[in-house]
C-alpha cells in the first residue's frame, strides 16, 4: 500500500450548498481518519488549497476515495503525487520517560 498526498484546490467562493456541506465533509473526513485511510488533512489559512495524505494501492483508488468527498464537485483541481518519504512527529514512537 502507497502513501499519496492529494492537493486540493478549493473555490473561490464557498456558496450556501458548499457551506451546508461541510459537516457532512468533515464527518466522512474523520471517518477515513478513525479508518487510518487518512494521515492527515490539512486547509491553508486563507482557504484556496487543502492536502490530504492517504493510503491507497494506486493514485487511482486514492482518486476513487477522493471522489466520494462530499465537496468534490466543487474541488477546481485534484493532483495527486505518491509520496517517496513521509516523516513527521506523528509517525514516530513516543519518546521514553524513565520517572
Amino acid at each position: 500500500m502507497g502513501l499519496y498526498v492529494v492537493t486540493l484546490r478549493l473555490p473561490d467562493y464557498f456558496d450556501e450548498e458548499f457551506v451546508a456541506l461541510i459537516p457532512r465533509h468533515r464527518t466522512f473526513i474523520n471517518n477515513l481518519i478513525e479508518e487510518n485511510i487518512i494521515v492527515s488533512y490539512a486547509i491553508s489559512a486563507d482557504r484556496s488549497r487543502g492536502w490530504v495524505t492517504m493510503h491507497g494501492a494506486s493514485a487511482e483508488a486514492v482518486r476513487v476515495v477522493v471522489e466520494q468527498f462530499p465537496l468534490y464537485k466543487f474541488l477546481r483541481q485534484i493532483e495527486i503525487d505518491e509520496l517517496f518519504v513521509f516523516d513527521s512527529v506523528a509517525s514516530r514512537l513516543p519518546k521514553i520517560s524513565l520517572n
